[in-house]
This record gives structure tokens, sequence and C-alpha cells, in this order.
């Protein structure tokens, strides 16, 4: 089995010395290098490696930023960086691996070998089922434990064949439709590869609140809350939207906004 591999450091040397002693290898070849994070999404997204050798600081949004922007199917992650504090967050976020600078070529091997042969995962004791709201909605990811670490802030989001780094202060809402999550600002709709559960895992709760199975929105970006006589409501946003609320969302969000 042969690999292909994308080395992605912000630092030209870094990636001299991992295509170096990756260079050795005859069972992988590198098909590409990235920067930074938003080129390291966009070559991911071309080349489709097989494993991508990840920094985590670097310039526009971390290596961190763009494991959690990955969809499904993803590539295997090893990280390479010069800092140990991140290594709960990366294996939270599914990484195969996590290697300090300077790179050992034991420790590449080892990481590598990961990848080839996994270790089979523990199987988890099963969730509880995400209760239904009465209109028959269901809160996506409402089993899911939060990731550690704070929230992030700002998000890789796609605009055509370019991915955008949007601060978490231009977020109006996360939707999800036709098989597709999106990111809205006041003027556009970006899309993103996490699903809406994954993106609950990370958002903070104080600023951000799922309205429905769908949406979940920006409490800063609320404009206006319109009750209906059937308990449910609608809300309208910053950008003029206007978001129907479920029944069971609509008095914890009225609380939330009163906080």
């Amino acid at each position: 089995m042969t690999l292909t591999a994308l080395l992605v450091d912000d630092e030209a040397p870094a990636r001299a010395r991992l295509r170096q002693l990756l260079s050795e290898r005859a069972d992988l070849t590198i098909v590409g290098e990235a920067e930074d994070g938003v080129q390291a999404v966009e070559r991911i997204q071309a080349l489709a490696p097989d494993v991508v050798f990840l920094d985590i600081q670097m310039p526009g949004c971390s290596g961190l930023e763009v494991a959690a922007s990955l969809g499904q199917p993803r590539p295997a992650i090893i990280f390479c960086t010069a800092f140990d504090q991140h290594a709960v967050d990366a294996f939270e976020l599914q990484a195969v691996d996590y290697l300090l600078k300077p790179v050992t070529r034991a420790r590449l091997d080892a990481a590598i070998a990961r990848v080839t042969r996994p270790v089979p995962p523990v199987a988890p004791t099963p969730a509880p089922a995400a209760e239904a709201d009465s209109d028959g909605a269901d809160e996506a990811g409402a089993t899911e434990a939060p990731l550690p670490g704070g929230p992030p802030t700002r998000f890789l989001a796609r605009r055509g064949a370019r991915y955008l780094v949007v601060p978490v202060a231009e977020v109006i809402a996360f939707s999800f439709d036709d098989g597709q999550t999106r990111l809205h600002t006041a003027t556009e709709q970006l899309l993103m590869q996490p699903t809406l559960a994954q993106l609950l895992r990370r958002l903070d709760g104080a600023r951000f609140f799922q309205i429905s199975r769908s949406v979940v929105v920006h409490l800063d970006a609320v404009r206006e809350a319109k009750p209906h006589t059937d308990g449910t409501g609608q809300l309208v946003l910053a950008n003029g939207t206007t978001v129907e609320v479920s029944r069971r969302r609509w008095r914890p969000l009225l609380d939330q906004l009163e906080a």
C-alpha cells in the first residue's frame, strides 16, 4: 500500500525536514505542500491525500481549525508541532498521532504505522437517544460532549473554489439543508464541511443557540423574537432573515436572550 501525503507548515525548513525524512520511504508519496491553513484545506480537497502532516500554529487559521473544518471522508491527520499543550484537543479531533518538533525518524515511522495499521477503537458506550421536539424536530448533537479547550474564534468556509476565514463576530447563523452545512453572514451564505452536530461540539454555548433541528443562531444577531400561538416562535436576524424556533426551544431561547 502506497500512501499519498500532504505537508502543511508555514516554515519552509520544517517542511524540508519532513520531505527529506519521508522521501526515504518507498510506501509514501508526497503529493503537495501548503504553508497556511486555508491552502491546506484547499489542497486537501483538490488532492485527497491519505495522510496530512499538519502544523498547529500558522498564519490565518491554526491546524486545529483546519482539522475541525474537515468533513467525511477525511485524511488521517498527524500533527507536527513545537507545542505540547494542544495534544488533548488534537486527539479529540481524531488525530492519528501528535509529533513534537524536531520530528525524529523513529517517531515518524511509528506515526505512519498507525495509519497503515490502525489500532481498533474501543467501542463507546451508546449514548441515549436525543429527545425529540413535540413538532418532530430533534436536537442534532444533543448527546455529543463538547470538545476541550476554548471555543473557536473563526471558521473556515467555502465560497466557490476558495476558502475564507470568517471571524466569529461575522457569523449570523449556521444551517443544514439539502445535505450541506451553511455559514450565514450579513451578506452571503458559505458552505462548510462539518455537520451541524460537529459544529455544536465546538461552539460557545453563551453565544450560539440551536433553535431547531437545522438552525443554530448567533444570539448577538437576533433582532426580534415573535411568539406564535402554538408555542413556537420566529426570529428576525441581523441580515433580515426570519427563522422558525421549535416549541421545545422557544422558552430556553428567551431565557438565554435575557441572560
